[in-house]
């Protein structure tokens, strides 16, 4: 029985910890802020965009032409 035991352990330890490795990667996080911080930057500036339309808007129509 402990023969069976130390068999299968040396055997399986080996694939269980790079199973486990595998398992705790975080590969995608990268991908995920790189993502997320784009997403934020493009809303960024459409609403900047649309304050500095707005303004010269508003400016352009303050102007008397007459």
């Amino acid at each position: 029985m402990t023969r069976l035991y130390l068999t299968l352990t040396t055997r399986l330890r080996p694939q269980l910890t790079g199973l486990a490795r595998r398992l705790r990667r975080e590969d995608g996080y990268s991908t995920e802020a790189v993502l997320a911080t784009a997403l934020l930057t493009a809303l960024a500036l459409a609403v900047l965009g649309t304050i500095l339309y707005n303004a010269v808007v508003d400016k352009a129509n303050s102007i008397d032409l007459g």
